[in-house]
């Protein structure tokens, strides 16, 4: 329920007037079945700009820090996360990958919508990172379908180390869906650069072959 009230009452009406979000081939996601949403990271709201335009639920796989963070800002992402069914992973044990990639497994399983920005983190400067490679394994593991999502403009709404939200023009675009069979270690790792890179063109971003710099 919170998620529906969060979507159209508590917090959409916010983002809509503040994005204006332009929405490009969303007739791309089924309207049933798992699928993976697989997106490039700018701002910290852009799982929310995700779940404010696909009218399917979308979940996240999301930290624990988020869980368990202090302070009013603490209690409000813990809110937020728990109120709209976040999956919650402890990332520091060793095995935390396999951890998140089972969480993931499930929630396709159950013929939910998983998303995911393969980056892992939010870019610095603007730029599209190098992909981890989770969000192919579990494309290959489950069959899903992975829908890249290419996102401009969150990070003009959401400007890094600003308090306050700011208008700003939000562009999201739903590319063509794509199947992934189960290959070889080295095919895994060639078709989640290539998933990146493709993101970056849509999002007219740099691509950057590193990991981007992991920060809160």
């Amino acid at each position: 329920m919170w998620y529906w009230l969060l979507k159209y009452v508590l917090l959409g009406p916010l983002l809509r007037l503040l994005g204006r979000p332009k929405v490009i081939g969303l007739h791309h996601v089924p309207n049933e079945g798992p699928v993976i949403v697989a997106a490039n990271h700018l701002a910290a709201i852009d799982s929310l700009y995700l779940a404010l335009v696909l009218p399917r639920r979308i979940t996240f796989i999301a930290k624990q820090e988020y869980f368990t963070a202090t302070g009013l800002r603490g209690r409000v992402e813990r809110w937020v996360m728990t109120a709209t069914g976040q999956v919650r992973v402890d990332r520091t044990g060793g095995s935390a990958a396999a951890d998140a990639l089972d969480a993931a497994a499930r929630i396709l399983e159950s013929g939910g919508i998983w998303g995911i920005h393969p980056e892992g983190t939010r870019s610095p400067d603007g730029r599209t990172y190098r992909g981890r490679t989770g969000v192919i394994r579990v494309a290959m593991r489950t069959g899903a379908p992975v829908v890249p999502v290419a996102l401009t403009g969150t990070d003009r709404v959401n400007p890094r180390n600003r308090r306050l939200l700011r208008f700003a023009r939000v562009r999201i675009e739903f590319a063509p869906p794509r199947h992934f069979l189960p290959t070889t270690p080295e095919a895994v790792r060639t078709a989640t650069d290539t998933l990146m890179r493709d993101l970056a063109t849509r999002s007219g971003n740099h691509y950057v072959d590193q990991y981007a710099t992991t920060f809160r």
